[in-house]
């Protein structure tokens, strides 16, 4: 059974805000260097303006995205720490248990195979080779 969740888990709007492709999208302009919002606008020609400030709005939320304004525009650039976090959090742990897997079946492959030749399966002649 789950561990309870205390108050919700902190890392929620992060998962929320990358759930979208559109977000996530987004982020990976964001990952090349700060944009200005027309930038990002522009960028995604099949959304309007509105539709955009939404989308970066929830990135905000979430912590992923961090706005200035600079004169008139505002400058948006990538906060890449909750995805950090959220790396500590649920990869981390995860890579360690995979890692004790792997080193138990490649010793299991190697006590089976001791002599440590390589039985490569091929693929079947064709009868034009």
């Amino acid at each position: 059974m789950p561990a309870p969740v205390k108050n919700g888990d902190k890392l929620d709007p992060v998962w929320k805000a990358l759930s979208d492709p559109t977000r996530r999208a987004m982020l990976d302009i964001l990952r090349d260097g700060p944009r200005t919002t027309t930038e990002v606008v522009d960028a995604f020609p099949r959304l309007s303006r509105f539709g955009v400030m939404k989308h970066l709005d929830v990135l905000r939320k979430a912590g992923l995205v961090q706005t200035r304004e600079s004169g008139r525009q505002r400058v948006n650039s990538l906060n890449a720490m909750p995805i950090r976090q959220i790396y500590e959090r649920w990869v981390g742990p995860f890579q360690e248990l995979w890692t004790v897997h792997l080193l138990g079946l490649k010793e299991a492959i190697e006590k089976k195979n001791p002599g440590g030749t390589h039985n490569r399966s091929r693929r079947p002649k064709t009868k034009k080779e």
